[in-house]
């Protein structure tokens, strides 16, 4: 068993070094589910929106109950790129996770935190950036949201993130 943990952390680190866009990390976050919990579902939309800062606090991204929409607010994705743009990656598959397992049907929130922990830990580690954040979120708060600075956003044009479940794409020949 401890072997097919080690082969199972090494292969999910290399699927998240490895995704170039939104979609690969959504990918990953499907198969991290999949092989953790045995379930899936597909035909789900991402969508960015500017959802607002607060120093003390943010949303991060929201599932609409009975929809087929993923909103995730752009504004901590930007700060990431202007300070540490290596947790991108983790921060991302953190958020898309815990939406994701939303959509599942789980939605209580401790127990869908306490759920991305589990995952996280079981494919990437402990000391892994994506599980250290589902751990504590605040301690990267320096690099999620703007320093004294809140405001709630005055546009929330929804931007959609075409090609995003790759599950559910048709092909026209």
């Amino acid at each position: 068993m401890e072997i097919k943990n080690k082969n199972m952390k090494k292969d999910f680190h290399t699927r998240l070094d490895n995704a170039r866009t939104l979609a690969d990390i959504f990918e990953v976050v499907k198969a991290a589910v999949q092989e953790n919990m045995g379930t899936s579902r597909g035909g789900l939309m991402l969508g960015l929106a500017n959802l607002g800062n607060n120093p003390q606090g943010f949303l991060g991204a929201f599932y609409p109950v009975g929809s087929n929409i993923i909103v995730m607010n752009k504004v901590p994705l930007d700060r990431i790129r202007e300070t540490d743009p290596r947790l991108y990656k983790p921060y991302t598959f953190h958020v898309m996770l815990h939406e994701y397992l939303h959509s599942l049907g789980y939605l209580d929130e401790g127990t869908v935190r306490r759920q991305v922990y589990d995952i996280c830990r079981d494919i990437f580690g402990e000391e892994h950036p994506a599980t250290r954040l589902a751990q504590d979120a605040t301690l990267f708060f320096k690099n999620l949201v703007y320093p004294d600075a809140a405001w709630k956003a005055d546009d929330t044009k929804l931007e959609i993130v075409y090609g995003f479940d790759r599950s559910s794409a048709s092909y026209i020949a």
